[in-house]
């Protein structure tokens, strides 16, 4: 948000259309989305570590070994307190239409209209549906979806930006070393809080937008 020297109109519609969906109530039949992804480094140990042990710190050496990366996909509904993690190879144009595909099926069946909010990466668009699936298909998918997209340099809209830094300081904040894991210990992380149901609480307004921002709002 602060590397931008001027807000244009178009950045102010996006940023007003987002904040007025987050100041809805939760709704079961219209649920307010976020999604985001986020790339992981995957690095092994190249000596055994020594486990925790009493009056003795674990010790873990400073060398790593690199063993590629993966994607991780998330989605939250904050007000819900829903929580869903997918971990994938790549993040392509058809990981990102699998990924709403199973939240629209699977999380969300009963919807009549998924409001998702997401950034402008050039896999987050209508065509890539298209690539994927049949038309009917992809139709079927997009007909009970509407993408409530970020303005540019303005990610910090979205609140899975919130859910990614979590995951990441109480699940990522370590060496993992494989795709396996990294699943497990994501999945461990998604379903506690999904059991707890645990919500995440948006508190910036359109009030406070103006206020903070309107100094560099141009036509």
């Amino acid at each position: 948000m602060w590397c931008v020297a001027k807000i244009t109109e178009e950045y102010r519609e996006r940023m007003y259309r987002i904040l007025d969906l987050y100041e809805e109530e939760c709704q079961e039949k219209y649920p307010v989305v976020c999604m985001d992804e986020k790339m992981c480094q995957l690095l092994g140990e190249t000596r055994k570590s020594i486990p925790l042990k009493e009056g003795s710190i674990a010790k873990y050496d400073y060398e790593y070994k690199r063993n590629g990366t993966a994607n991780i996909f998330v989605a939250v509904e904050p007000k819900a307190g829903k929580h869903l993690i997918s971990v994938t190879e790549r993040r392509t144009k058809k990981d990102f239409a699998l990924f709403i595909r199973k939240i629209a099926d699977e999380i969300y069946p009963e919807a009549k209209k998924i409001r998702m909010v997401l950034d402008n990466l050039n896999t987050h668009f209508e065509k890539s549906f298209y690539e994927t699936f049949t038309k009917a298909e992809a139709e079927r998918i997009l007909k009970r979806i509407e993408f409530y997209y970020t303005p540019k340099h303005a990610s910090w809209l979205n609140i899975a930006e919130i859910e990614i830094n979590i995951l990441g300081i109480e699940c990522l904040d370590r060496k993992i070393e494989s795709m396996e894991k990294l699943t497990k210990e994501v999945t461990a992380w998604e379903l506690e809080k999904n059991m707890d149901q645990k919500k995440i609480y948006w508190t910036f307004t359109k009030a406070k937008a103006d206020e903070k921002m309107s100094k560099y709002y141009v036509a």
